[in-house]
This record gives C-alpha cells, structure tokens and sequence, in this order.
C-alpha cells in the first residue's frame, strides 16, 4: 500500500517520462508535490524503490525509471499534477531511460568550423533518441544557418553515427578532412550540395571526395 504523497510521485514521474522522455528533476517532484525540500522527495523515491515500483539506475543524470505501477492505476488515469502533464506517447516506444551521451564539442550551422573536438561535457537524453545498436553522440550547434530547419544557435543536436545518408538528410560533414558543419545533404550528379536552412547562407558545392558522412541529424535538445 502506498501513501497518497507516494502515489502522486509515482503519478508525476510517470507522467514527465512520457511526455519529455526522462524523469523530472527533483527539484521539479518537490515543487509538483508542494515539499519544502528534496529530502522529503528522496525518502519517497527511497520508499517507492523499496517496494518494487521504481528503480534508480547508475551513473546516469535523472536515472530513475518506473519498474510498475499499482493495480489500477491505468496510463488514461494518471491525474496530472498542477495542470502540466500531457497525453502519453504512442505505444511501444520506450521513453523509460535517459541516455548520457558525450558533447563532442560544438558544430557550425553557419560556414565550417574546425572538426569534431574531444569530449567536453556529457548530456542527459531520452532513451527513444539512440534505439538501435549505432553508436550516438551530441554536439553544441554555432551558428544560425539552419534556423529554418528549428535549429538554433546554442541547441544541443542528437546524432546517430553513420558513413552515409539520403537525400535530405539533415547530417555532419566533415569537408575536406579538416572542418565539420552541420547541413542538409543533397546529391547532384557527381557533386554533393551542403545546402543550409537559412536564405542568408549559401548552398556549397564539393566533390564526393571531399565530403564524408560522419552521421546523422536525430534529436534536438533546447534550454530555455
């Protein structure tokens, strides 16, 4: 038996990891359930562990992922917390994860930069973003040449690493062995086109030789 303060945590962590794919933050859980302080939100997770319906995941940012829920207790009445909950996502896809993946630095939406640098930072993701065996990394954009694709300056991008893409693919292309950008591919005749989003920018022209697919646009991340 769970006590109500347990169940609308229960509730609340369910519901934010169907809408934003991870867990909210404490912080967050303390201000949904009107607590004075994150340690009351820990004796809660602690007490929702112990009995089965969470589990606290290592080494992960926001690692706590929803084991079970009470009989009953269905995802169509789920009550939302303040108003702020959405409706859940299409079923089968698992939003129950959050992924750290390494910020490889940052990446021109605008005229190439220099490649790819080392690992700065790591990033929280959701799970769903990195389905698959491929190997995924994230990169800062710079620049606002992609602005009408809704990539902005400042965003964090999600990408999926592959040699190769189709037409249209929104990728990161490292020209000539020496600078990456981050464009929409498009091929013409023996040429490839890196076109940008932004009429501001021109569309460059390279030789399939010059150009390498290092992988591909699949998630965005946006602080406000």
């Amino acid at each position: 038996m769970l006590t109500k303060k347990q169940l609308d945590l229960l509730k609340f962590i369910h519901r934010r990891i169907q809408r934003d794919g991870v867990p909210p933050s404490f912080d967050e859980m303390k201000e949904a359930l009107d607590l004075r302080s994150k340690s009351g939100i820990h004796r809660l997770i602690t007490a929702l562990e112990e009995r089965g319906f969470v589990r606290r995941l290592a080494h992960r940012a926001r690692a706590i992922e929803i084991v079970k829920l009470p009989d009953g207790v269905a995802e169509d009445n789920v009550t939302p917390l303040h108003g702020r909950e959405r409706a859940a996502p299409p079923a089968g896809v698992d939003y129950a994860v959050a992924v750290d993946l390494p910020v490889m630095g940052r990446i021109a939406a605008g005229t190439p930069i220099a490649a790819i640098e080392q690992v700065s930072h790591h990033v929280a993701v959701p799970g769903s973003m990195v389905s698959g065996q491929a190997r995924h990394f994230a990169l800062e954009v710079k620049g606002d040449s992609m602005i009408d694709a809704g990539i902005n300056n400042g965003d964090i991008v999600v990408i999926r690493e592959q040699s190769s893409a189709e037409n249209g693919d929104i990728v990161v292309a490292l020209v000539e062995g020496q600078e990456a950008t981050l464009k929409r591919l498009r091929r013409k005749g023996n040429a490839i086109a890196l076109e940008a989003a932004n009429p501001a920018y021109e569309t460059r022209l390279y030789g399939a030789e010059q150009v390498k697919v290092q992988g591909k646009l699949v998630g965005l991340i946006r602080s406000y």
